[in-house]
């Protein structure tokens, strides 16, 4: 009996952790179980604040093992995965934090939450930049243009319909995270073969913002169509 309170109890807290935002990426089960283990181990003494900071890092991180990686050798790369990762902690669980102790700022961490996104991006894309040579270095400035796209897509998307979503579809930030890592431990293994990554990510990116405004002029169309009624 006591087993199905706890689990009762875990699933409510679970959603009102997560109840501001819906979630369709393909690793968002597992990942919020993750989360809700991880904010139980969290010390009084760390803010949500702390924790965007810790994201933030995790993208300099990134940016520097780039810069490592040109500059010295490319096995530096690997520090790029820990950035991930660190950034994967701060930036999941910031906001999470927040709704875990019931002190929500909404509005606040809204912002804070875009703004931190976006000096990310720029970041990683940044320090692609460093790396590559010649022409390749075009698909850093299109990685950040396209991620900044579907970003504004999710605004836009909540702006007209009500609903947060930051995945387009099946890929969130995490999987993005992921495919990174990736690319940066193929990097290591197979020099060149991040060009190759590079330019199919760029290419996912834009055939899934195309989609998604699509989608999202549709649903402007539908409430146009809704408002016009009233």
């Amino acid at each position: 009996m006591s087993d199905n309170i706890t689990q009762q109890e875990a699933q409510t807290v679970g959603k009102k952790v997560f109840s501001d935002r819906e979630r369709t990426n393909i690793l968002h089960k597992g990942e919020q179980r993750l989360i809700l283990f991880l904010l139980k181990k969290i010390p009084d003494w760390v803010t949500p604040n702390i924790l965007t900071g810790i994201g933030l890092l995790g993208s300099i991180i990134v940016f520097v093992a780039f810069l490592m990686g040109s500059f010295y050798v490319r096995t530096y790369l690997s520090i790029g995965v820990l950035g991930l990762a660190i950034n994967w902690f701060g930036d999941s669980l910031d906001g999470r934090l927040a709704y875990y102790r019931q002190t929500p700022r909404k509005w606040y961490g809204f912002a804070l939450d875009i703004i931190m996104d976006w000096l990310s991006i720029i970041l990683i894309g940044l320090g692609y930049y460093f790396y590559a040579d010649g022409p390749s270095q075009v698909l850093a400035f299109l990685f950040v243009v396209l991620y900044g796209w579907s970003m504004i897509i999710s605004q836009l998307r909540y702006k007209i319909t009500g609903q947060y979503q930051i995945d387009s579809g099946l890929l969130g930030p995490t999987e993005l995270r992921v495919i990174i890592s990736v690319i940066l431990i193929a990097e290591i293994l197979i020099p060149g073969a991040i060009i190759y990554f590079a330019s199919a990510i760029t290419i996912l990116l834009l055939v899934i913002n195309i989609i998604d405004t699509l989608k999202l002029l549709k649903a402007g169309d539908a409430r146009d169509r809704e408002e016009r009624r009233w």
